[in-house]
């Protein structure tokens, strides 16, 4: 689990350094069907060199330390087998958008990968209870996203890099979907789902290389088991 350390920590600083976390934000990587291991309850981008990563397990109580929301990916890695990574952010386009009870509509490629819809979990009281945090993840639906109305986004990656390209991909959502609001375009084409279906590939490494771009100079970026 030594490198799944590692990329966490890296994952964690890259997001603070993008402005998609501050005070606030964790992101993890799952181990197996049982566990998974979450980025230190610190600011994400002072996670340190070598900081452990707490274990914690898909069922079940959170251990001691681990922050309440964190039940947000337990529900997460147990409904979705295919999920390896989960990031909880607050990215500014996002946070406003949300606080205006919105989510965005899929007008641009980095949308399409959260076909059919980005859900809404409208409550703006911190999800630090199992019931809430089923709310939350119901209200996710079958996309890669859920926005909290005045209080974040969660996104599910088969990998945590890819959570963390698809944490920047939501918040570019939501800055042209404020720049439609700002415009009065709001009724400016939308992609179908068919369309969108088509262009959200994977191929030509497409979220590799947007973790190159967001983990670029990582103190720990070169370091192996």
């Amino acid at each position: 689990m030594q490198d799944l350390s590692r990329i966490t920590r890296i994952a964690a600083r890259a997001l603070g350094r993008a402005g998609l976390v501050h005070a606030y934000g964790h992101c993890s990587a799952r181990v197996d069907a049982d566990q998974f291991l979450v980025c230190p309850s610190v600011p994400m981008e002072h996670v340190q060199i070598g900081q452990t990563c707490p274990n914690v397990p898909v069922t079940g109580p959170l251990p001691e330390g681990v922050l309440g929301e964190v039940r947000l990916h337990q529900q997460i890695y147990a409904r979705r087998p295919e999920a390896g990574g989960v990031v909880r952010f607050m990215g500014p386009n996002m946070m406003a958008l949300a606080a205006l009870g919105l989510v965005p509509e899929i007008r641009h490629g980095f949308g399409t990968y959260f076909a059919p819809r980005v859900g809404l979990w409208d409550d703006v009281q911190l999800v630090r209870d199992d019931d809430r945090a089923i709310g939350v993840i119901d209200a996710m639906g079958d996309s890669a996203g859920v926005m909290m109305r005045g209080n974040g986004a969660v996104v599910a990656g088969a990998t945590l890099p890819e959570a963390v390209g698809l944490a920047w991909y939501l918040e570019d959502m939501c800055r042209v979907e404020l720049a439609a609001l700002n415009a009065g375009q709001t009724n400016a084409p939308i992609i179908n789902r068919a369309d969108a279906a088509a262009r959200a590939t994977k191929q030509g490494r497409i979220f590799e290389r947007m973790w190159d771009y967001l983990s670029y100079g990582d103190p720990e970026l070169s370091q192996q088991n």
